[in-house]
């Protein structure tokens, strides 16, 4: 099964492609033989990384200069179109820099964009699959425009894998005169510092929700954390009232996680939550209401108080040495 060139916009943090970026990379070479990796900033930094993920060629603007990057990339992919490319799918993930792109893109071109994409199939024509209603239903939509299709890629919905490729070949994006929207530049940037692996790779997580009662009591989760080597988490209840930053939050409107082991602590389990964890390979849940949703999907379940039951794991992994 093969379709068109299928571009993807690439999004490089550290010098690092983004995990979404090799998630998409994975999917758009099992539907398309001819896959371009699309990259606002210098593509020769990457090329190794994205064609042995797959890419086998890499469209590049450039040093963007501080340029903000959606009106740039955005720009330089409507004007590549415009100029005769003919790619039939464009992925790009759901992050705040690809929704930027995106929107932008589906104006510039008068397109359609499918978004929330967790699977994309060559039936008679792309056909993308997005979860409603909390991930209860699944709708299957197709573009039936001869227009390239633009997918928003949910993160974590494909695994991404090495081919062995070498480095991509690596070709000019020009960015058009953008006008007044190509002034705005990044003059600031604020990275929050973290320990420990990130929340939406690491192989354990650990959350916290409003059973833990109060926001010191968080520290539990931090502390069972630290001592799995795993990333803490938390329900958006508890970001809301302000115990946790935002960029620690789980679920529909943070981040979807798909760890080895999550374990939910004090976590009712409200379907916005589930969407973002429910495809964790194991799901351990501690929680003193037995009729809580989240012993719906967890393999293992503990009724319990939170602040009785996390202590004695700390001292069991203390033990244990």
């Amino acid at each position: 099964m093969s379709v068109g060139t299928v571009w993807v916009h690439t999004e490089v943090t550290e010098g690092a492609v983004a995990s979404i970026t090799l998630e998409m990379l994975a999917k758009a070479r099992a539907i398309s033989s001819d896959v371009v990796a699309i990259v606002g900033g210098d593509g020769e930094a990457v090329a190794a990384e994205l064609g042995a993920h797959g890419a086998t060629s890499v469209l590049a603007t450039g040093d963007l200069g501080g340029a903000l990057p959606g009106p740039s990339v955005a720009g330089a992919m409507a004007a590549a179109i415009e100029g005769g490319a003919t790619p039939a799918a464009i992925l790009i993930g759901t992050t705040y820099g690809g929704r930027d792109v995106a929107g932008r893109l589906s104006v510039k071109l008068d397109a359609s964009v499918i978004t929330n994409v967790v699977d994309i199939v060559d039936d008679g024509g792309l056909v993308g699959t997005e979860p409603i209603f909390g991930g209860a239903s699944l709708v299957k939509t197709k573009f039936t425009t001869d227009k390239p299709g633009i997918f928003l890629v949910r993160p974590k919905s494909f695994e991404a894998s090495e081919t062995g490729g070498g480095a991509a070949a690596v070709s000019a994006l020009s960015v058009p005169d953008l006008g007044a929207t190509g002034t705005a530049v990044i003059t600031n940037t604020f990275v929050e510092q973290t320990e420990g692996p990130k929340l939406d790779e690491a192989a354990v997580v650990v959350s916290g929700g409003r059973g833990l009662g109060e926001a010191d009591s968080y520290a539990l989760v931090e502390n069972l954390a630290s001592a799995l080597k795993a990333a803490p988490g938390a329900s958006r209840a508890i970001v809301d009232a302000g115990w946790v930053p935002y960029s620690y939050q789980v679920g529909q409107t943070g981040k979807v996680v798909k760890p080895d082991v999550y374990i939910a602590a004090g976590i009712s389990g409200a379907t916005q939550h589930l969407v973002g964890m429910k495809g964790s390979k194991t799901i351990i849940a501690i929680n003193k209401d037995a009729e809580a949703p989240i012993f719906g999907v967890a393999d293992l379940g503990i009724v319990g108080d939170v602040h009785k039951v996390l202590p004695q794991l700390l001292e069991a992994l203390a033990a244990r040495g």
